[in-house]
């Protein structure tokens, strides 16, 4: 099976990389910490602070291994200059028999963060988008039905 690639731009990967640095450090140390704390309040099996411990542990060892699948094969996103849409693109949309346009940047699965208009190129409308230039029309599907687009800028 293929390794799937994770496709991040240089800012998403350095955050991404410091707070696994920060769970593999800091954060482990805290727990260890907690969990030293709470076993010698006696009692384990009615322990609820030695019980917080061990979910905080699971959940921050959990969140190390996805940190360390995302970062192991990254492809970090260059931006370059083209006239069609790609991973890093800035894309001005307008939907069809309408005025009001939308600006989103094409980003990977990892980043994307429709508050922040970042939208995945593996969502209906980044799929769509895909390859189109400047001036061309779109349709993608969603749960209301096709959509009709029109690419009205791409940086």
């Amino acid at each position: 099976m293929p390794e799937e690639e994770n496709y991040l731009t240089k800012e998403k990967f350095e955050e991404l990389s410091k707070e696994l640095d920060y769970l593999k450090t800091t954060k482990r140390k805290e727990i260890a910490e907690s969990l030293e704390y709470a076993r010698s309040l006696g009692d384990l099996s009615e322990n609820a602070e030695y019980q917080e411990a061990r979910e905080m542990q699971a959940a921050s060892e959990e969140r190390i291994k996805q940190l360390e699948h995302i970062l192991k094969n990254p492809k970090i996103i260059s931006h370059k200059k083209s006239d069609s849409v790609s991973l890093g693109s800035i894309v001005s949309i307008q939907k069809e028999g309408e005025s009001e346009k939308f600006k989103y940047e094409v980003v990977g699965s990892e980043e994307a963060n429709m508050q922040e208009r970042k939208i995945s190129h593996l969502s209906p409308l980044g799929e769509a988008m895909m390859g189109k230039q400047k001036g061309e029309a779109f349709t993608f599907e969603t749960p209301n039905g096709k959509q009709n687009y029109t690419i009205t800028s791409v940086e």
